[in-house]
Order: C-alpha cells, then sequence, then structure tokens
C-alpha cells in the first residue's frame, strides 16, 4: 500500500513569508499538476483553495516565472483552466507550459477565456483536430499583448531629437562646423546615461539579494535564476567536505539528511563576488511521481538582513514531533494492511496469517500510542500544549478510578485505599484532563504492585492547594531519587497502563501534566506527592464515597 501524504503536508504548512509563500505555490502548483484529471477529494479542493489564496499574496509576474520553470508539471486540466483566467502574462506562461493530451485540450478549450486560447493557438505541436476547433471558435491569431505599458524607469534612454528640413542648397563651411558641434553636444549629453548602463553581464548581480534554485537528489544545484545560474549551478548546498566552496551549518546538513522542510538555515559559499558570502535558504523537498521518490529541493537563497536578529533553528522539540509524524505513515500503513488481512476484505486467508496479521495490528496500535504519549509529553514540556481550563472534583476522580481499576486488583488482592478529611477536592482542571491524569497516575502504580501489596493514598486541602499522597510499590520504592521518572524505570511487562515506553516514562508524563495544570509531582522518600490549584467554585455533586476506604 502507498500513502501520498506530501499535500497534506504542503497545506499544514504555515505561509510566514512571501519566500515561503512562493515555494508553497511551486510546490501545490507541482503536485496539482501530476494529479490525474479525476482525482476529486475534500484535501484536493482545499489544495486549490490554497494556489488561490497563495496567488493573491504573489504578484503577477513572479507567478509568471514559477509557472516558466522546467522542472514542474502542468498535466491536470482543471490546473490550466484556473490558471487561464488569471492576469496575461500568467496566463501565457501557463498555456507555454501545459502538458495536455489531445483529448484533455479538445475539452478545455471551450471553456477557457478568449484571450487564453489566443495563447494556446500559438503552441508548437498542435494537432489538427486542436487547431481546427480553435478555428471553429474564431481564434485566428495570438491574444492582446498585455495593457500593462513598461514603467518610464524601464524604457531605454531616447534623447529628442530636432528636426530640421532639408537644406536647398549644399552646406556651407560655417554650416558643417554648427553640425559637428551638434554631433559633439549629441556625445556628451548621452555619455552620462551609458555610464549608468551595466557595460557586462555580471552588472546586475552586484546587489543581488535572493534569488531562486532546484537541486537534485543528492542536494546539487541544477537550476537556478537566469542571472546567477553560470555561479550557482554545480554547488552543493550540503556538503560534507571541507574543501566544498559551499559549506552548510550542521543545521542545514540535518535538515537534509532527514529530507525535512529548511528554513532558516546559514550556508556560505566562497567564489565570484556576485553569490560568495553567507546565504539563508528556505527550501521545501520535492518528490517523483509516481512513486515517491526523494528528487531535490526547491527553494530560495536569501542575503541576511544587515542587523537583524538570528532567528534561532527550530528545537529539538519541533524536530522530535517531525520525526513522530514521520514514524506515524508507515506504522499507519503496516497497520491498515494487517487490519485487511486479518478482515480478508481482499479474500480468503488461512488462519495462521489471520492470526499474525492481528497481533501486527494489536501492535501498531501499540506503537501509535506511544507515539501519541511521546508527542504529548514534548509538547507539554516544550510550551506548545496548554491543558483545557475548568473545574472538576478531584475526589470524585479518584474513586471512580480505584472502582473502575478493581477488576484488576481484587483477583491479586492488591488495591488501593483512600482517605481523605473533605468532603470534596475541587481542582481548577477540566473534567477529561483530571480524569487522563489520575487514570496514569494510579493504573500505573496499581500495575507495579505486588500481589497483596495495598498503596495508601491521602487527600488534603492546604490553603490554595490540593495536596494528593500516593505510597510508592515496593518494586518502585527501591529506585534512586528522581530515577524513578526515567523511562526506563520499571520497565518490565506490565499487564496495566505502563505504555509503550515502560512506568517510568508513564510518571514523567504525569508529572508534566501536572506541571501544565499548575502544579507538581515529586517524589518524597517512598512516596509520590500530587500538588494541584485549587478550584473554590461549587461542585454539584460531591462524592458520596469521600469518606470510604476503597479497596
Amino acid at each position: 500500500m502507498h500513502f501520498d501524504d506530501r499535500l497534506d503536508t504542503v497545506l499544514r504548512s504555515p505561509a510566514g513569508s512571501e519566500t515561503i509563500a512562493r515555494v508553497q505555490f511551486r510546490q501545490l502548483v507541482d503536485l496539482l499538476g501530476s494529479l490525474p484529471d479525476t482525482a476529486q477529494s475534500e484535501r484536493v479542493d482545499a489544495a486549490y483553495l490554497c494556489l488561490g489564496e497563495l496567488a493573491a499574496a504573489i504578484p503577477a509576474r513572479e507567478r509568471a516565472a514559477i509557472l516558466s520553470e522546467p522542472v514542474l508539471r502542468l498535466r491536470a486540466s482543471r490546473l490550466v483552466s484556473q490558471l487561464a483566467v488569471a492576469e496575461p502574462e500568467v496566463a501565457a506562461a501557463a498555456m507555454a507550459r501545459a502538458e495536455l493530451d489531445e483529448d484533455q485540450w479538445l475539452d478545455l478549450i471551450p471553456a477557457l477565456p478568449v484571450g487564453a486560447r489566443g495563447f494556446v493557438r500559438h503552441r508548437r505541436g498542435l494537432s489538427p483536430r486542436v487547431a481546427v476547433l480553435l478555428g471553429r471558435l474564431g481564434v485566428a491569431d495570438r491574444g492582446l499583448p498585455p495593457a500593462e505599458m513598461p514603467d518610464e524607469a524601464e524604457a531605454t534612454n531616447v534623447v529628442p531629437l530636432t528636426l530640421v528640413e532639408p537644406a536647398e542648397a549644399p552646406p556651407q563651411i560655417d554650416e558643417i562646423g554648427a553640425i559637428v558641434r551638434r554631433i559633439e553636444a549629441f556625445r556628451k549629453t548621452r555619455q552620462p546615461a551609458d555610464d549608468e548602463t551595466p557595460t557586462s553581464a555580471e552588472a546586475p548581480l552586484r546587489n543581488l539579494t535572493a534569488f531562486d534554485f532546484a537541486t537534485d537528489a543528492e542536494g546539487r544545484i541544477v537550476w537556478a535564476e537566469a542571472g546567477i545560474a553560470p555561479a550557482a549551478v554545480g554547488l552543493r548546498i550540503a556538503a560534507r567536505d571541507p574543501e566544498s566552496p559551499a559549506q552548510s551549518s550542521p543545521e542545514l546538513l540535518a535538515m537534509f539528511r532527514h529530507r525535512q522542510p529548511i528554513g532558516r538555515a546559514t550556508l556560505r559559499i566562497e567564489g565570484a563576488p556576485a553569490i560568495a558570502g553567507d546565504w539563508r535558504i528556505d527550501a521545501a523537498p520535492r518528490f517523483d511521481q509516481p512513486g515517491g521518490r526523494f528528487a531535490g529541493y526547491v527553494g530560495r537563497m536569501r542575503r541576511p538582513t544587515a542587523g537583524a536578529a538570528v532567528v534561532p533553528v527550530d528545537s529539538e522539540a519541533d524536530r522530535m514531533r517531525q520525526i513522530l509524524h514521520e514514524l506515524r505513515t508507515p506504522v499507519n500503513a503496516i497497520q491498515g494492511f494487517a487490519e485487511v488481512i486479518q478482515q480478508q476484505l481482499f479474500g480468503p486467508t488461512p488462519h495462521e496469517y489471520r492470526a499474525l496479521a492481528a497481533t501486527v495490528a494489536s501492535d501498531g496500535a501499540r506503537m501509535l500510542a506511544g507515539f501519541e504519549e511521546l508527542e504529548r509529553l514534548v509538547k507539554l514540556d516544550s510550551g506548545a500544549l496548554a491543558l483545557d481550563p475548568g473545574t472538576s472534583d478531584l475526589l470524585s476522580v479518584i474513586a471512580a478510578t480505584i472502582a473502575q481499576l478493581e477488576s484488576f486488583t481484587a483477583p491479586r488482592r492488591s488495591g488501593l485505599e483512600l482517605e481523605c478529611e473533605n468532603s470534596a477536592l475541587p481542582v481548577a482542571l477540566a473534567p477529561v484532563e483530571a480524569q487522563r491524569l489520575i487514570w496514569r497516575l494510579l493504573a500505573t502504580l496499581a500495575g507495579a504492585a505486588s500481589p497483596g501489596e495495598v498503596l495508601r493514598l491521602r487527600g488534603r486541602m492546604r490553603g490554595n492547594r490540593l495536596r494528593l499522597t500516593l505510597r510508592l510499590p515496593a518494586s518502585l520504592a527501591f529506585s534512586d531519587g528522581d530515577a524513578l521518572f526515567d523511562a526506563g524505570a520499571g520497565g518490565q511487562t506490565q499487564a496495566l497502563a505502563a505504555g509503550m515506553f515502560g512506568t517510568g516514562f508513564a510518571l514523567r508524563l504525569a508529572a508534566a501534566e501536572a506541571k501544565a495544570a499548575g502544579g507538581s509531582l515529586e517524589r518524597r522518600q517512598d512516596k509520590l506527592r500530587l500538588t494541584l490549584p485549587a478550584a473554590f467554585a461549587s461542585i454539584a455533586e460531591p462524592s458520596a464515597a469521600a469518606d470510604a476506604q476503597v479497596r
């Protein structure tokens, strides 16, 4: 099974700058242009909407330049029709680069605007049927030129000349001298303007501050804008050789190695003055279609702004979230295929294979649950995730959780005993967050308890804080200090709530949740102390089992 999530990845990327917007526009054009005409889904519709929003933020001239790049693929009639209604230069570039077959052109041309039909008329290699259709629609010549005229600054220097009526007689000596003086004055007037005109191909590159580029799978630049191409093509953006003229930062090498989007990475180039120096790179990976093989990067290099603050690269938490996203894709695929086999969706399957497939699907679900817990811990530690606000009665939550655990603890003659001197423990935490935290904590400790071992819990209010003290089971009490919260602590297989990464990780996640709620989870010798902020709003129904001991 092949799962292509490149379109989802592009749609999830925020267009935080003009550079990223251009990169996303180029990616969406390439991805949508390679889809078959039969591709229809909410994701594809969302991509076309996003393409329209990006087009509104990018000047028409830049969009036309992007569409003219040879690396893009315009094979989808829907995309070509959407680009045809844009500005004349954009429509002209789209009609010139479209790679449609005869049937696609015959279906598309009647729906095109009149101006776009004129651009199609002057494509090379039109089939006779397409040419006949254009003639029948009255398209016999190219479309009208753009209404936009060149700016005065872009017009060539024109020196007005005074019309001189033809002389009726041969010029005399004085008249010839006057002509010579007029020619000399004309040359002197024209000389300053000529001095401002670039005298070589390198002159336009003197003030180059940014350029677009594309690389192959090895990171070698294979295309760049026309002005800088002779100096840029052939350089490697991720070279590890110290003798290479392009030296990459460690962050850039790491992003390239993992095929991640490149943002705010630095590259130092030695070479011609036009390209030498420090550059910032923003680029996105591209993949072949079909097959999804990595084909390189498309992006933009720009000079660092003088005096600008250095923006830190992605943190370890961001990289961890990206890695988890990449891990979920193959695990989802394996789990889905295992479920297909186990449920015999493609036909009868031997029982042995169905049993193995059920095991694989179960392992996949467990791995995905572990990834979710790991991502939750990373987001909580980095402050990227906030717990839902609200109010709940922690005493009721604890009593309900202990009752749920009885099916596991009763046959083992183990359990949890609750003591509380208050009739309610109102906490400033949403009910779902309180249930998640208490279940993770109590189920982990109950799973680590030995048969016949009873753990005591004591809850109390202390001012504006709620304190819950829990005695550790003997199997965890021997660990030293905060080693209890290490991922390897209590890593043995448990039948209850330890999760994919063991007891230590589960307790560490519970501590992160408590910290995010404004409290803490700390070890005090052979006990754990959970502290949470109290909520003094009224609780509807205090627990009826507040003063009872539950075993």
